[in-house]
């Protein structure tokens, strides 16, 4: 049996935990994880900074393969 539950770890890094009835008495292992598919909310603002900054990124990337094809290019004439 597993069970698997996403819990917030608060700045003390102390938490309770309730065992459900289904988990039989004895040795358990417990793991903790961090739940990197658990993103944070941004706000408006944050998500228009991520865009913009992720938008400036690929334009960076896009004018530099642009411009390796065109050296490449002229080099072949």
């Amino acid at each position: 049996m597993a069970i698997t539950q996403t819990v917030d770890i608060p700045i003390n890094h102390r938490i309770t935990i309730d065992v459900p009835h289904e988990v039989p008495a004895g040795a358990t292992i417990i793991t903790f994880t961090p739940a990197s598919s658990v993103k944070k909310k941004l706000t408006p603002k944050e998500e228009r900074e991520y865009i913009s900054k992720n938008f400036e990124r690929l334009n960076r990337e896009t004018m530099d393969i642009l411009s390796y094809q065109n050296m490449f290019l002229e080099s072949e004439d």
